[in-house]
């Protein structure tokens, strides 16, 4: 049974479905985060994940002010909640993942029709990061299956065209599934990596792993780098007193790479760390007592991730700082017990070199007009963000990035692997 209702938070009026699924009675609240702290849940969420609730209120309080935070509280019959999953509202642009190929082409029609493919958008998921469900997996199958069947609702009451469910890794595509039925498009977003440390040392892995042209490269970077005044690295779980000195190193990474996801701020840094110093490690690089790179990680069960970089380009290149840097963190993970190096996305040639994985994560679309909706399905395969990066199609694992068809042969959209 399907009811309508609102609910009031912060003085807001916010919309309210409430169905009855065949075991579950259970129904879907939108609130904000204020409204959330009351619910001993929260603090609870996302807790086997290396994002856990700490990192999605870092992210409100830092990131992105004119986005509107909001959250999907998921109650059983009794109103205890269950699980929680946070989205946002932005106008989102479709022609993003296209822009490096056809740049002057999207320019020249927006100068046309300035709103072309971009709408208001209710993204579930995180910011600055991929996107995880919350609760056990039989809470998450729940869970998604109630979405799945309310949020089109649910958007259409906060003003919102299109729905995205942002990177979310391939392991929740069973889970998800229950999407497509509702009508709903798969589509692979730029994928993170993972690399296999489960060595003895740095060298081993390159013994094992790398082929002799790729050691070859990295021995003369590395005997390069040494013939320069020396570097020094320090681990960190805070960098608040260096920010200043930090902070315009990631600005130069930033600003150099051709696509721009969300931008951070010195204060998500600051915060990260002092907020989540259990788990956060910043590598830090000095030579001659000036920082000249840094990393920003998150340690998690057998895996380090490496999230963000920051370098400064002024000696960058002529040091080699990222396989430097790369090498110093694996060299660290490896004598602490970690098995796994992880990325995020972008910068694909080197990782591929250094024989990286890539770590599929996915995007699932709609639009609430289903006349639209049928449009994008036809538009959206040609416009994601994938298909024009020639690198990834030379990873060894490429196809997985691809959703397989209904009958369980390879998608009609999926190319052809190099």
């Amino acid at each position: 049974m399907l009811e309508a209702g609102t609910a009031r938070s912060m003085g807001q009026v916010v919309s309210v479905q409430r169905v009855e699924p065949k075991q579950f009675a259970w129904h879907v609240e939108v609130v904000v985060r204020d409204d959330l702290r009351r619910s001993p849940r929260w603090r609870l969420a996302f807790a086997n994940e290396r994002k856990d609730h700490r990192y999605y209120e870092l992210v409100e309080d830092t990131l992105h002010p004119e986005f509107d935070y909001r959250y999907f509280v998921i109650k059983d019959a009794a109103g205890q909640v269950c699980a929680v999953q946070p989205f946002f509202l932005l106008d989102q642009d479709l022609l993003t993942g296209a822009r490096p190929r056809f740049g002057v082409l999207i320019d020249a029609l927006r100068w046309m029709w300035p709103r072309l493919l971009r709408a208001r958008t209710l993204m579930v998921g995180c910011v600055a990061g991929e996107g995880h469900l919350d609760g056990d997996e039989a809470c998450q199958r729940a869970c998604a299956e109630l979405l799945a069947s309310t949020i089109t609702r649910h958007a259409r009451g906060l003003g919102a065209r299109l729905i995205v469910f942002k990177e979310f890794p391939a392991r929740y595509r069973p889970a998800l599934d229950c999407l497509i039925g509702q009508g709903f498009i798969r589509v692979p977003s730029l994928p993170m990596t993972r690399l296999c440390i489960d060595y003895t040392s740095f060298d081993e892995y390159a013994k094992c792993a790398l082929n002799s042209a790729t050691r070859k490269k990295l021995r003369k970077k590395f005997e390069a780098t040494a013939r320069a005044s020396p570097l020094e690295m320090s681990v960190v779980n805070d960098v608040t007193p260096v920010i200043a000195q930090l902070y315009p190193l990631y600005l130069q990474v930033y600003e150099r790479s051709k696509l721009h996801f969300e931008k951070l701020t010195a204060q998500y840094f600051c915060g990260l760390g002092r907020r989540m110093g259990d788990k956060v490690r910043f590598f830090v690089w000095r030579q001659s007592g000036r920082i000249v790179a840094f990393a920003a990680c998150i340690l998690h069960r057998d895996a380090i991730y490496a999230e963000y970089i920051g370098l400064d380009y002024d000696v960058a290149l002529d040091l080699h700082l990222y396989h430097y840097a790369f090498r110093d963190m694996v060299s660290w993970a490896i004598a602490n017990g970690y098995k796994w190096f992880r990325s995020s996305g972008l910068n694909y040639d080197p990782k591929l070199h250094l024989r990286h994985l890539l770590d599929p994560i996915d995007l699932y679309v709609r639009h609430t007009s289903a006349p639209m909706n049928a449009l994008l399905k036809r538009v959206l395969p040609a416009i994601e963000p994938t298909r024009y990066d020639k690198t990834l199609a030379k990873f060894r694992n490429y196809r997985e990035l691809w959703v397989p068809s209904e009958d369980g042969g390879p998608s009609s959209s999926l190319p052809a692997a190099n």
